[in-house]
């Protein structure tokens, strides 16, 4: 099946949906199934804005609302995790994943499900050590801290994932593993975002957490965002139990915006005869019933339950028997109930509030599934005594460690497991400042244009002021016998945490080929924006810079760094 892949969205559902026709038409092709790696920004009013963490003056509705109010709806089926600029208190109301708006699904924190017979799993949010070990206790309305905490991996999510034994095909995280770049043009990759080099160097650059996942699942198909930037690796991991090793092959997208390398088809197997709904995960559904009382809306540290003599339990992978129990839960129907309801009022153009305040709802989706498998919804859970992890977790999080102000959340942890998360890396924030001329990206825009990759072109339309940028708030952190899922080898323990470079890793050219990279080719013609291009100018040999959240949110300045169009 043809699978369109989506960097960050920041909201512009209008021009993705715009670009996938354009390329159908152009192509002749058929997206069956549109993937988003995270800052989706599914934001349905004025009080959603006020918790997503962007600068207030750069908030803006976009056109997700259409979709959450009826107005539009999807033309493809959509799979979306969340990123680090989200309207958090909405995706909160679906821990476990849930529609967001009719054909629109959200994974949740971590999450599994099988479309076509394909297993799709994501893990949302991007990693910072000092949060990692707290349970999801944010709630709104959030302070200064809770804001940015509320999007940050925990690892009883990573925990929950690492229980899988079954084969993944396709996996999503927002920021990427730790390690990966060793595995794809690492010079290319450093000519297009030169201030990535002393993290590359230093090996700090992406999440450990990602890391482990990664060698733990060895999926097909790793799709990530975050960075800005298209890039392409493929990692062949170390060969188990005498089985053929496997290959994960990622690609990580740009943003959505003109001239920017935001999406990819790319051809995925499915399994014939497989339901053409989106269906729940047996094995999954089991793990989160079986982690259920792991679970507490909580910002003191926890650790998992590891096999030291101090755990009754601390395999909780899914046995047949617990997957056969969900299903029997769900009455033997895997597919997801299309249950999708508003939970507050959609944004009105003709009547906007711009006073509202956060609201807090229950989803009816999560009070069902809940009810059906026997889970807890821990939103509801830190509603009931929100105000006090509020508090405390404001206390546990000093101004030095804020993600938007120091760090970039790299820290030297082995696993996940280690109580030390103090260590974080010494490499500047690039999400705090940018260089005005935008790191020669012109010359980033020419290079794209020796890839052999899909290169779709968006279409011609306003810009709004959010079109942009790379991470404006901050940091870049750092099988069973069932015949349900379509059988293959069972996935073996983790490895260790670093990813070791291949020798050739700095000269590998997986980056830009198609027939190795595996991915479709859809050549597009590209073509110019029309927008006129102004000159940057410097004062002395020092470029100034200034803060990045200052202009992440003004596309104009990005296109002015850019030559070409593409996607």
């Amino acid at each position: 099946m043809k699978v369109a892949v989506e960097g960050c969205c920041h909201g512009e559902l209008d021009k993705i949906y715009e670009s996938i026709s354009y390329l159908e038409n152009k192509e002749g092709v058929k997206v069956d199934l549109l993937l988003c790696c995270g800052d989706f920004q599914a934001v349905r009013n004025e009080g959603d804005m006020k918790c997503m963490a962007v600068p207030a003056k750069y908030r803006q509705m976009q056109t997700f609302y259409k979709y959450y109010s009826g107005e539009k709806k999807a033309p493809i089926l959509t799979i979306f995790i969340g990123g680090n600029h989200e309207a958090s208190n909405h995706l909160q109301e679906l821990p476990y994943g849930g529609w967001v708006a009719p054909n629109i699904y959200y994974l949740g924190y971590a999450g599994v499900v099988r479309f076509r017979g394909v297993r799709i799993g994501g893990l949302s949010g991007i990693f910072k050590s000092h949060d990692y070990k707290k349970g999801h206790f944010e709630f709104p309305p959030y302070n200064q801290e809770s804001l940015r905490s509320v999007y940050h991996v925990r690892n009883i999510d990573v925990f929950k994932l690492k229980q899988i034994k079954m084969p993944i095909d396709v996996f999503m995280t927002h920021d990427w593993p730790r390690g990966i770049y060793h595995y794809g043009n690492t010079n290319q990759l450093l000519h297009k975002k030169k201030f990535l080099r002393q993290e590359v160097e230093s090996g700090t650059l992406g999440s450990p957490a990602a890391a482990e996942i990664l060698e733990h699942l060895q999926p097909s198909y790793w799709f990530s965002a975050h960075l800005h930037v298209k890039f392409a690796a493929i990692m062949q991991h170390l060969a188990k139990n005498n089985a053929a090793p496997k290959i994960t092959k990622f690609l990580s997208l740009d943003k959505c915006l003109p001239h920017r390398d935001f999406l990819q088809i790319v051809e995925v197997a499915d399994r014939p005869g497989s339901s053409e709904h989106l269906e729940y995960d047996p094995e999954w559904l089991a793990i989160l019933k079986a982690t259920d009382r792991l679970q507490k809306p909580s910002c003191k540290f926890w650790n998992p339950p590891q096999n030291n003599g101090l755990h009754t339990r601390w395999d909780f992978s899914a046995s047949e028997e617990a997957m056969m129990e969900v299903v029997s839960d769900l009455s033997g129907d895997l597919c997801i109930p299309e249950n999708f309801s508003l939970t507050v009022p959609a944004y009105d153009p003709s009547h906007p509030q711009p006073n509202s305040h956060p609201a807090y709802s229950t989803n009816p989706q999560t009070t069902e599934l809940c009810a059906t498998i026997s889970l807890t919804d821990i939103y509801a859970i830190a509603g009931r005594g929100g105000q006090s992890f509020e508090e405390e977790g404001a206390s546990g999080v000093t101004e030095e460690e804020d993600e938007d102000n120091q760090s970039t959340g790299s820290i030297d942890e082995p696993s996940e497991y280690p109580t030390d998360t103090s260590v974080l890396s010494s490499s500047y924030n690039p999400d705090e400042i940018t260089i005005e001329d935008e790191w020669d990206e012109v010359e980033e825009g020419v290079g794209c244009t020796e890839e052999k990759w899909t290169d779709a072109v968006v279409p011609e339309g306003r810009v709004g002021g959010q079109d942009s940028d790379r991470d404006s708030s901050p940091s870049r952190e750092m099988a069973g016998r069932l015949s349900l899922p379509p059988p293959c080898v069972a996935l073996r323990s983790p490895l260790s945490l670093s990813l070791p470079p291949p020798s050739h890793s700095a000269s590998l050219s997986q980056g830009s080929s198609e027939e190795e990279g595996g991915f479709t080719l859809a050549r597009v013609p590209k073509r110019t924006s029309g927008e006129r291009a102004g000159p940057v100018s410097h004062s002395g040999g020092t470029p100034r810079i200034k803060r990045r959240n200052q202009s992440i949110y003004t596309a104009a300045e990005d296109e002015e760094s850019e030559g070409l169009l593409t996607v």
